[in-house]
Order: C-alpha cells, then sequence, then structure tokens
C-alpha cells in the first residue's frame, strides 16, 4: 500500500507542476526526480520528498518558491492526504489522512502470512553456497552463524519473488582430504596399539578415534595393509561420510535444509578443471612462467595473476573452485551467491576475475564475508580451536541456548562484523536478550486474542470498522507495519537480514509501550474490537518476520 501510496502521490504532484506552469523544470524521466523520504521526525509528516531542490536549477528560482506553488496547486483525495506542508528550504511534507492507515491494517488481516511479500525477483533462479565447511570434523560456532545468515538470505529471497537454492560444497577431494585419511590412518594404528604420533599437518580431534574404531569394526586391520593411495582413500572416503551425516543432521536440527550437497570429487572426476582451463585458454587468459601456468586475473583488477598449474604439475586449489563456479552458471542459475570466511577475504578479486574471464558479469557473482564470533560466558571467553581439537560444536551451542536464540542472536549484527554471542545472556528471560524481548512481545499478543475470545469478541476480520483507532501511538505502529513490505525487500536485495531483526526490536518495543499505556480489552466494546483488529495485524507481522529469519513465533511462553 505505501507503494502504491507514493505512486499516486507522485502523479498528482506531476499534475500540480503542470498546472502550475512549472514543467519546463521537468526532466524526461519524471518520476525519476522524485524520490521519498520517511521524516524522523513526525513533525515533518510522515511523507517528504526535495522534488522542489531538483527543479530549481531549471527554473532558476529557489527551491521554496517552487515547493510554495506546487502545494497550491495539488489536490489529493481526502482520505489519502491530511495536509502539505512546505518546510525549510523547499521540502514537501506530506501527511497522511487517518483513514489509509486505518484501512492498512485491514489488509494486513487480509493477506495473512502473505502480507509483505513480493514479485520483484521475477522467478529469477539464484544459488546461494553457504557453510560449506570442509568436512574434517563436527560444525562449529562459526559454522553455525553462516548457516543461520545463508538460510535466512535465502528465504529472503523467496520471499520477494527470487527461486532460490541452497547449496553446500563438499570438500571431498585435495589438501584437507588428504590430511583428513592421514589422522584417520594415524588413529587406527594407535587403536591397534602401535606408536603412531600424530603429524603436524593432520586432525587431533578426539572424534577421529571413535571413527577409527568404526572404521576397524567394520573393515578389519587388514584394511591398513593396502597400498596407501587406496588405502588413504578408503579413509578418507569413511570419514567424509560419516562426518557428512553429523554436519546434515546438525544443521537439519538447526532448521536449515540444503537443495544440494556438491562435490568436489565428483567434479574433478567429470575433468570440469581441465575443461575451464581450456576455456581460459581458448579467451587468451592463460600464460606460461617458470613452469608454471598462471591465469592473468590482473587484466579483470585482482592485485596479481595468480597460478593454476604449479611447476611439478600438481593444480593450486583456486582452478577446482573456479570450475565448480563455472558450473553454477552452466546449471542456470542467474546469480551465485557465496558466504565465505575472513580467512577468504583476499579470494574475492580473483574468483570475480575468473568469472568475467569466463563471460558472466560482475553483478552476477557476490560474496558475503562471515566474520568470525566470539563466545562469551558473561565476561569471560570460551576459548576454541578446531586445530588443536578443542572448540565448541554447533550441536552443543544449539542444545544450550536453543536454536532460536542462536539463529535470531548471529542475525542481530550485519555479516560482516564481528559478533560476541554471550551464552548467559541468549538464556535469560530479560529484556536484554533480544530473541526472548521479541517473541514474547508475539506471545502477548497471542494472549491478548486468546483473553478476547473469553470475553466473546470475535476474532477481528478485514471488515472490522476501525474508526476508534485515533491515538498518535495507535496510529505510529500502523506506520511501522507499513514499513515492512519495503523493508523485506530492500533487506533481500542488500543480502542484509539483520534488518528484521532490528525492525522486529524495534516494533517489539513500541508494541510493549502501548501496552502497558493502554487497556486492549475494555468495556467500550467499538474501541476493544478496533484494538483487537492492530493487535491481530502486529501478531501478523511480527509472525510473517519472524518466519524470514527462521526463527518460531510462540504462542505461550
Amino acid at each position: 500500500m505505501i507503494s502504491a501510496l507514493k505512486t499516486n502521490l507522485t502523479k498528482s504532484l506531476l499534475t500540480a507542476i503542470k498546472q502550475a506552469g512549472l514543467e519546463s523544470g521537468l526532466a524526461q524521466d519524471a518520476p525519476a526526480q522524485l524520490t521519498w523520504e520517511y521524516p524522523s521526525d513526525q513533525a515533518f509528516g510522515d511523507l517528504s520528498t526535495t522534488l522542489a531542490f531538483g527543479l530549481a536549477k531549471a527554473l532558476r528560482q529557489k527551491p521554496r518558491e517552487i515547493a510554495l506553488q506546487i502545494a497550491a496547486s495539488a489536490t489529493f483525495p481526502s482520505d489519502l492526504v491530511d495536509r502539505v506542508e512546505v518546510a525549510g528550504a523547499g521540502y514537501l511534507n506530506f501527511f497522511i489522512a487517518r483513514p489509509f492507515w486505518r484501512h492498512l491494517v485491514q489488509e494486513i488481516l487480509r493477506a495473512g502470512s502473505t502480507y509483505g511479500r513480493a514479485d520483484v525477483g521475477g522467478g529469477r533462479r539464484v544459488l546461494v553456497e553457504f557453510v560449506s565447511a570442509n568436512p574434517t570434523g563436527p560444525l562449529v560456532v562459526v559454522s553455525a552463524r553462516a548457516a543461520a545468515i545463508g538460510d535466512a538470505i535465502a528465504r529472503l529471497l523467496e520471499a520477494i519473488g527470487h527461486r532460490p537454492y541452497r547449496e553446500y560444497y563438499v570438500n571431498d577431494a585435495g589438501n584437507q582430504f588428504r590430511n583428513l585419511a592421514l589422522a584417520m590412518e594415524v588413529r587406527c594404528r594407535q587403536r591397534l596399539g602401535e606408536d603412531c604420533p600424530m603429524p603436524e599437518e593432520a586432525y587431533p580431534g578426539d572424534y577421529l578415534i571413535d571413527l577409527a574404531r568404526e572404521f576397524l569394526e567394520q573393515h578389519g586391520p587388514e584394511a591398513l595393509l593396502a597400498p596407501e593411495p587406496e588405502r588413504r582413500d578408503r579413509l578418507g572416503r569413511f570419514a567424509v561420510e560419516r562426518i557428512l551425516r553429523w554436519q546434515r543432521a546438525s544443521l537439519e536440527a538447526y532448521g536449515v535444509t540444503f537443495d544440494g550437497w556438491f562435490s568436489e570429487r565428483a567434479l574433478r572426476e567429470r575433468r570440469e578443471p581441465e575443461r575451464v582451463m581450456e576455456a581460459l585458454r581458448e579467451r587468451g587468459f592463460l600464460y606460461e612462467h617458470e613452469s608454471a601456468l598462471w591465469f592473468r586475473s590482473t587484466a579483470f583488477g585482482d592485485d596479481k595473476d595468480r597460478v593454476l598449474v604449479k611447476g611439478d604439475g600438481d593444480i593450486t586449489y583456486f582452478l577446482p573452485d573456479i570450475a565448480y563456479h563455472q558450473d553454477k552458471f552452466a546449471r542456470g542459475f542467474d546469480q551465485v551467491i557465496d558466504l565465505w570466511g575472513p580467512d577468504h577475504h583476499g579470494y574475492i578479486a580473483r574468483m570475480r576475475a575468473a568469472m568475467q574471464a569466463l563471460d558472466h558479469p560482475p553483478e552476477a557473482f557476490r560474496v558475503l564475508i562471515v566474520q568470525l564470533v566470539r563466545l562469551m560466558r558473561g565476561t569471560e571467553q570460551v576459548r576454541m580451536s578446531k586445530r588443536s581439537g578443542q572448540f565448541v560444536m554447533m550441536d552443543e551451542l544449539v542444545e544450550e541456548v536453543g536454536r532460536d536464540a542462536a539463529r535470531f542472536i548471529f542475525l542481530t549484527r550485519r555479516c560482516d562484523s564481528h559478533l560476541d554471542f554471550d551464552l548467559e545472556l541468549a538464556k535469560s528471560a530479560s529484556e536484554e536478550n533480544p530473541v526472548y524481548y521479541v517473541q514474547y512481545a508475539h506471545t502477548r499478543l497471542c494472549s491478548i486474542l486468546r483473553q478476547a475470545a473469553k470475553a466473546q469478541f470475535p476474532a477481528p476480520t478485514p471488515e472490522d470498522a476501525l474508526e476508534s483507532l485515533d491515538l498518535q501511538e495507535e496510529i505510529g505502529l500502523i506506520k511501522q507495519l507499513a514499513l515492512y513490505p519495503e523493508l523485506v525487500i530492500g533487506a533481500a536485495q542488500a543480502l542484509e537480514p539483520h534488518r528484521l531483526t532490528t525492525y522486529l526490536h524495534d516494533l517489539a518495543a513500541q508494541f510493549h509501550g502501548y501496552y502497558t499505556r493502554h487497556r486492549i480489552i475494555s468495556a467500550d466494546r467499538n474501541l476493544t474490537r478496533a484494538r483487537l483488529a492492530l493487535v491481530a495485524a502486529l501478531r501478523v507481522v511480527m509472525a510473517n518476520a519472524l518466519g524470514l529469519l527462521g526463527v518460531s513465533a510462540p504462542e505461550r511462553m
């Protein structure tokens, strides 16, 4: 409705400009000159435009003079606009009529779970790759943050009309795989009583002790007598299969389900790295230097060229990564979004260069950096290190604080900002706990509706009369609800789900304040029914927004 309102106001203003004889100041793309802002101070209205400033140069008049002429010529339906004021050097401030806001409540109740959804994506297919932790151990806390962000982004994209596809890239080949296989062999030999120290490059986690025991129980000690390539490959495959099973179960318990688990091993077996190398060679972006094969990534803004094949003939990890991203586009995705860890920040330019070299537009490939999490217990930091075998697993975090608290708190900050996660705060039933504060607002709304039903009030409907909603606080709440559809579009396009958590917290605070100052259910039945409609609309929006974050909207707490 806000979007339609802006369109109507824009048309009326353009008509007013022509009636005032000011059309010579309009460019051919006149509607584009009209941008709308939401004043932070309600004294300046509900919508504001700087249109007059854009006309001033062409008309050789002061913006305020132009704004006064437009305001004098403009006419608006009384159920849409209460009044227009000229402020400052030439701002046009619009005060929207209260019938419009009341009608918005009815529209929210009519739309229900679809309120806030849009079709600006036009069905475009978007691949979102996130988590993609090496299958060398259980998922840790930073993986939980990436999972919450990636899944929320996919939900937001779907809400505005895209077709998102969630993918997990499995590094079941290369150095990480070889180091895992080596660690598995050491654990197996240690279990058989051999004096076999753990190499520095291998993984020392205790979870491999259990995997080694399981491997020996199934295949017997004789499995270690096979030649090294076959032996290590078998050990590595066994470990990867078991660890991926753990990771999949952890993610599903966290509310994250992937549409695809893409195997690096399969990519290599299909010889995709060789194909992409030939494609780059055909385009003239490869050259040999000091016995190595280089990709001319500096042609696309990278700070230096990159090696694809080393002098000894081994490929670098960059080549299969290029092949993997080329495969994403080959599968028909219009846009590719990756979530990477902070240690991959310097990797962005070279991958972007590779995609442009393979004829993919820059805007089709986007990378978000997910910063690290510092886990706290009050003022004391909880130490974790995957390589030393001492780390906090994602399962442990979710078991301690709950799925909702973990997901919501991870989404309270931009993904490229460091995050301190306080375990004690996440478990507390207090206003300082952001997820509790928001969910409690939703349960309070549900409780009010249950109390109303017990008092024999009918359930709110879109046809309810709402003239009794006249308090500034009530109109203020409705204005917040009106912002929600634009907020969803903006958050999805910017890939910033933290905008929703901020919105929910502000909406909850506004409602809690209103609730403490005013009775919802009273002897005045008309007023009660109108306020119940507002409560129902608030409940719809809060539930819809929580759903986009993958967080539940409880009816009781």
